[in-house]
């Protein structure tokens, strides 16, 4: 080998070496963040909140989403006080839970009770999204009730634009079942502001028999955020440790980017094993698909 080719391998092998690291380093960045939605552990975090969210900051979660906001209050902390709290354990607030409040109306921090203020509190918390969870049977006997919630939420949604926030709606099995010949879902959907995302809670899709693939498709670069929980083998109506169900993660997953999926977030309201142990079984499963 003449000089001009050691010289030339050598400075390939260098430059290499140079690229690799880095080649490294931007695919650990494209790893999603973990998230948990802390009503999985609504049955012990009341109990100790700063001692069960060190827990889930150990165990690799970077990420939160809220429920049980109340008078700018979070599990009884002041908002300011919780962020504090979360951010020096590495926890990022990235969505929170919210209801319409239309059978609740003395409730503070809904839709129809100092919505203001919630989208206050929640910039205070940097998040980033705030969903409406769940509509109760009241709020949801005709079509007509489903076009007034849409109503709501976009006007909700002026406030939640004017602070950098999206607002966002969560679905159950119920929106996907026949009202009046039609699928309210496809309804609300129709009638909310195009800038209004989407949260797809995928065990209660797929209970419901619908393809979240097809969603993804459906309502293409909308659904931001994902509840992600798994359906137990032998009876449906259960959820049990993600991983460990029945759900297809994996080809899930592979429609993330035709989702315009942001974020997501292990969930589990049904366990066979202490709670602690349950979501790191689920995290490190989605470890492997993310």
């Amino acid at each position: 080998m003449n000089r001009r080719d050691f010289v030339l391998q050598t400075s390939l092998a260098a430059a290499g070496s140079m690229i690799m690291p880095s080649l490294m380093a931007c695919n650990t960045e494209k790893e999603r963040p973990i998230g948990i939605q802390l009503y999985t552990l609504k049955d012990i975090i009341l109990k100790d909140v700063k001692g069960v969210l060190q827990q889930v900051s150990s165990i690799g979660f970077k990420e939160l989403e809220l429920y049980g906001y109340s008078d700018g209050k979070v599990f009884n902390m002041p908002c300011r006080d919780f962020r504090s709290m979360t951010n020096d354990m590495g926890l990022t607030i990235v969505s929170g839970h919210y209801l319409t409040g239309q059978t609740m109306p003395m409730m503070k921090g809904t839709l129809i009770n100092e919505w203001e203020r919630a989208v206050e509190d929640a910039a205070t918390m940097g998040q980033k999204y705030m969903a409406i969870a769940w509509l109760h049977p009241d709020e949801r006997k005709s079509l007509d009730d489903y076009k007034r919630v849409s109503d709501l939420m976009n006007k909700a949604n002026e406030t939640c634009r004017k602070a950098g926030i999206n607002l966002g709606y969560h679905n159950h099995e119920f929106e996907f079942e026949s009202l009046e010949g039609q699928v309210p879902y496809d309804i609300l959907v129709s009638n909310l502001d195009s800038s209004v995302v989407l949260e797809l809670d995928i065990y209660w899709s797929t209970f419901a028999e619908v393809d979240a693939l097809e969603l993804f498709r459906e309502h293409s670069g909308r659904v931001h955020l994902w509840h992600v929980k798994d359906m137990d083998k032998q009876d449906r109506k259960l959820q049990t440790d993600v991983g460990s169900g029945s759900i297809d993660y994996k080809s899930v997953f592979s429609g993330a980017q035709q989702s315009g999926m942001q974020h997501f977030f292990l969930e589990q309201e049904y366990f066979t094993r202490p709670e602690i142990e349950a979501i790191t079984l689920g995290y490190n499963h989605l470890k492997t698909i993310r």
